[in-house]
């Protein structure tokens, strides 16, 4: 194995180089080298590397928290986990002593690290992780699927919370990659219809393949008349995939619904018309990253439930990363892989 290996380092001020990095290797009794097959650009990664920064990185680390790959090698106590094992990576490495770790609430680790954002992760040949944050999955799946087990992962523990229900009705608010896997993971658990409203017509055009039965575009249909006609009251369930759509979710939510937060945007704001959640019972409930989901997401990627494929828009190459990440920032992409 060379000394050296080409990776995408976050250099900061928005930065992001590709340039030489050391091949890192096992270190600890817990140490798993992974030679990378896979790894995707994330809506965080350009939060990142947004000026101002939208989300905190540490500058010099190698980006991507999104990737798959093979074991190499293994330190002495890896528990099962042997060189030839495909890996998905779980990158949030929590600390287990802190209040939340104790209660079961892994995802509100008060000393919560992150493969890919504070730590070197996935925009490299080669990577080390804990062997803890490691799931097998089957070689029989595709690096370029496997490696939606992250992201899935996260909506997976969003629906566990929703406990979705055969012929409820299901609005998703955003077409991004995480709005469509709402859409379908709502289809597969029997919601119907499942409406999805997106403005942008590039995302619009995958909602129907990834299980809406209905796509609005919010600026052409009011939405609130297209929820009413296709449920009668409003949707059982309503799902924010941007993170700034609150005031649009309780109004369009039928009485006795479930509202889930999932979109993250530190900037919105909203006043709340509290009476509406009383009047109405409705259920506001937040999720955030995921909480024991990752054999989930796999479970439900080797089972081939959800049609992912068609959401990849790049397959590309290392080198380039730089025209991804453009094409991300455009609009002019839904999920950009890297494929070594």
């Amino acid at each position: 194995m060379t000394r050296t290996m080409k990776a995408a380092v976050f250099e900061g001020d928005g930065t992001l180089s590709l340039k030489k990095m050391p091949v890192p290797s096992v270190q600890g009794p817990d140490d798993v080298l992974i030679r990378v097959e896979a790894a995707a650009v994330c809506g965080t990664d350009l939060h990142i590397l947004h000026v101002p920064p939208g989300h905190p990185a540490t500058a010099g680390s190698i980006l991507c928290h999104e990737y798959v790959g093979e074991a190499l090698e293994v330190g002495g106590d890896c528990g099962g986990l042997k060189p030839g094992d495909k890996v998905a990576v779980d990158p949030n490495i929590t600390c287990g002593h802190c209040g939340a770790c104790q209660d079961g609430r892994h995802n509100m680790c008060a000393e919560m690290t992150t493969l890919g954002i504070f730590r070197h992760g996935g925009f490299a040949p080669y990577n080390v992780a804990p062997a803890r944050q490691l799931y097998p999955y089957k070689k029989t799946l595709a690096p370029e699927l496997a490696v939606f087990a992250e992201p899935l992962a996260c909506v997976a523990s969003a629906v566990r919370k929703l406990a979705l229900y055969p012929g409820e009705s299901c609005l998703v608010l955003g077409g991004g990659p995480i709005g469509q896997y709402f859409a379908g993971l709502a289809r597969a658990a029997g919601c119907r219809p499942v409406i999805l409203s997106e403005p942008v017509a590039f995302r619009r055009n995958f909602a129907r393949e990834s299980g809406a039965s209905i796509v609005v575009d919010p600026a052409r249909k009011e939405l609130a008349k297209v929820v009413k006609q296709e449920t009668g009251t409003g949707a059982n369930v309503v799902i924010d995939a941007v993170g700034s759509l609150f005031a649009e979710a309780l109004s369009l939510a039928a009485r006795g619904g479930r509202i889930l937060l999932f979109g993250q945007n530190q900037q919105a704001l909203c006043e709340v018309a509290q009476n509406q959640i009383t009047r109405n019972e409705l259920t506001v409930m937040g999720s955030y990253i995921a909480r024991h989901t990752f054999p989930d997401a796999l479970r439900i990627l080797e089972s081939g439930v959800l049609e992912l494929e068609h959401l990849i828009t790049h397959l590309i190459t290392l080198d380039q990363l730089p025209r991804g990440i453009k094409a991300m920032r455009s609009g002019k992409a839904m999920k950009v892989i890297v494929k070594f």
